[in-house]
C-alpha cells in the first residue's frame, strides 16, 4: 500500500506491517488503520517513530518506548480490553506511548497514562487509559533524554 503522508511524502507499507485499531485512537475513532514509521534522517537516539494513519495522510503521532524514559513502567490493564488484540505474550507485547513536542522542546512530554498496546503477532492494537495517579498525562521527558544522550 503507498500513503502520501505530510511529513514522510509517499512511502509504501507492506500490508503486514498494518496495525490495525478496532475502535480508532482517543480521540480519532474513525482512524483505525496505522503504520509505524521510523525517520532513518532525523536519526534520534531516544527511539521516537512516528505512528502514521492510513486513513488520514496529515495525521502522524509521534511515540516511543515508555520504559526509555521510565524503566519501571509498568502499568496494570484489565485483561479484558487486551482480549481484542488476541493472545499477548512478552515476545509479542510492543508498549508505545504519545510524545508531545512543542515548540520550545524543554517541554517534551509523554502521555504514560494512555499507552498504546500492540500484539505484533496479530499487529492488533489499542489505547487504554490506566486508572490513577501513579502514571502522569503530561511526563516531562526533555531532561532523561539530554542525560541518556550525554551518556552514549
Amino acid at each position: 500500500m503507498k500513503v502520501l503522508t505530510k511529513n514522510f511524502g509517499e512511502v509504501e507499507i507492506a500490508d503486514d506491517k498494518l496495525i490495525t485499531f478496532e475502535k480508532g485512537i482517543i480521540g480519532f475513532p474513525e482512524l483505525t488503520q496505522f503504520a509505524l514509521i521510523h525517520d532513518e534522517e532525523k536519526g534520534n537516539s531516544a527511539g521516537i517513530r512516528w505512528m502514521q494513519s492510513m486513513q488520514e495522510p496529515a495525521f502522524a503521532m509521534p511515540v516511543m518506548d515508555p520504559l526509555v524514559v521510565m524503566p519501571q513502567y509498568n502499568p496494570e490493564v484489565e485483561d479484558e480490553l487486551l482480549k481484542p488484540l488476541g493472545d499477548i505474550t512478552q515476545d509479542n507485547l510492543l508498549v508505545m506511548v504519545t510524545v508531545t513536542v512543542p515548540s520550545d522542546l524543554t517541554k517534551m512530554t509523554v502521555n504514560l497514562q494512555g499507552p498504546i498496546i500492540i500484539n505484533a503477532d496479530t499487529r492488533k492494537a489499542c489505547q487504554v487509559i490506566v486508572e490513577g495517579e501513579e502514571y502522569k498525562v503530561k511526563y516531562p521527558i526533555f531532561d532523561i533524554l539530554q542525560a541518556k544522550k550525554a551518556g552514549e
